[in-house]
């Protein structure tokens, strides 16, 4: 005799059948249907009593269509681009590492219908990705927003790689956490360091050995500069690098061809006019990220002001130049 369970399944299944087996290209008949419960799920029903399941599907919102060859799922909560886009996101992120971004992929796949597979078979494999090899990096997000949620401070090891590329602990440090913010492809952790009295930006796959502490975090509030919160634009554009600094009042010149780049990286918030064929720039960024900044477009781009800045990248230059001149014979 059937049992009562298997029937009070039968609708889950019949959902679960037409969320993995089919879409547009590839509809299911009842019969095909019915022969699925059987051999997967060792559920017997009839016919019609699909009919009724579908049905009841319907009523509660599910788009399911028949299109004559048989029914199939026609809406789903992603279209496979927008998976698509999850799932390069996934493979660029150098901070998740390549099993829990092969984890995180596999389930992306699962959200979307049955054809899907066939569209991402040129994807490079994880491993051909530079990924951080840092394993721990999901479980201190936990801890992080655990430490968030009840008002305690993190301690944790800060590392970076030597000479044998691999991680090796720099410092012990313990902050108020405040948010995980994504900068530049880098996942950090930004807190206030209680000792230093400054907020400190501190990338995820540099962190090892995290524990929530007993320590009360100092609320963000008293944490001079953000009474209001935090400004997610302003860390954006004011900090090309992650460094804690007071941002201050830059010039740069620079040509016009390179607008592009400043905007991409300063947002168009900043102040422009012209200078020739160059244009000045305002911007309002950390001296430190905007000294290694302007190194990278050494070759077009000057700081004009604050003089203390043009004198650290006039000593850098210098000291790059000794480093590549020829050795006298």
């Amino acid at each position: 005799m059937e049992s009562i369970q298997p029937k009070k399944l039968a609708l889950l299944r019949v959902l679960q059948i037409l969320w993995e087996r089919t879409d547009a290209g590839h509809p299911l008949r009842l019969e095909q249907i019915v022969t699925l419960l059987a051999e997967r799920y060792d559920i017997t029903v009839e016919r019609k009593a699909v009919g009724r399941d579908i049905a009841l599907l319907r009523e509660a919102d599910f788009e399911i269509a028949n299109d004559g060859r048989g029914y199939y799922l026609a809406a789903r909560l992603f279209e496979d681009a927008e998976l698509r886009l999850l799932i390069d996101s996934v493979l660029a992120s150098t901070h998740v590492p390549p099993r829990q971004s092969k984890d995180l992929i596999e389930k992306i796949c699962r959200l979307a219908a049955c054809g899907f597979q066939r569209h991402i078979k040129n994807i490079h494999s994880v491993e051909e990705w530079n990924k951080t090899e840092n394993k721990a990096v999901f479980y201190h997000i936990e801890l992080i927003d655990e430490a968030i949620e009840n008002g305690k401070m993190v301690k944790y090891d800060y590392n970076k790689y030597g000479a044998d590329k691999k991680l090796h602990r720099t410092s012990t440090q313990t902050v108020s956490p405040y948010q995980l913010i994504l900068h530049n492809q880098r996942y950090y952790l930004m807190g206030y360091h209680s000792y230093f009295k400054h907020v400190v930006y501190h990338r995820m796959d540099r962190i090892t050995n995290m524990v929530v502490t007993d320590k009360p975090a100092v609320p963000l509030r008293d944490v001079p500069g953000y009474e209001d919160g935090i400004d997610y634009k302003h860390i954006s554009t004011a900090m090309p690098y992650m460094y804690a600094e007071t941002p201050e009042l830059i010039t740069l010149r620079a040509p016009v061809a390179l607008m592009d780049q400043i905007v991409d990286w300063f947002g168009k918030d900043v102040s422009v006019r012209a200078a020739g064929e160059d244009v000045l720039v305002n911007v309002h960024a950390a001296p430190t990220a905007m000294l290694y900044w302007a190194l990278q477009y050494a070759d077009s781009v000057e700081i004009v002001a604050p003089e203390s800045l043009r004198e650290r990248v006039r000593e850098v230059l210098a000291q790059a130049t000794k480093r590549y001149a020829k050795e006298e014979k």
